[in-house]
């Protein structure tokens, strides 16, 4: 089982991760959809496509753009499609 946990807060928890570049991509509905927050930032990666991007907000501290997922990945990454990533602080194990 891995878990995302972000201060103090479990943000997701499954034993179906798909593991890209040391990252965990969780299936969407196994993070918690009440601590995301939209945010307008994209990025793009050569091999996976546009980046879009969710900050965390957990009992009223906010990590900006701490998620990331890729709603429509190159074929080359359609393992991570329907997934969620985490990073700045967000620990995963």
């Amino acid at each position: 089982m891995v878990e995302a946990r972000w201060n103090g807060q479990l943000v997701a928890r499954s034993d179906d991760t798909v593991l890209v570049e040391g990252n965990h991509y969780f299936p969407a509905d196994a993070v918690d959809a009440a601590l995301l927050r939209p945010s307008d930032t994209t990025t793009i990666c050569p091999w996976k496509g546009v980046a879009l991007y969710h900050s965390l907000h957990v009992d009223g501290a906010d990590n900006i753009d701490s998620a990331w997922y890729y709603p429509e990945p190159k074929p080359e990454a359609e393992t991570i499609r329907g997934r969620i990533a985490f990073w700045k602080g967000v620990t995963v194990s």
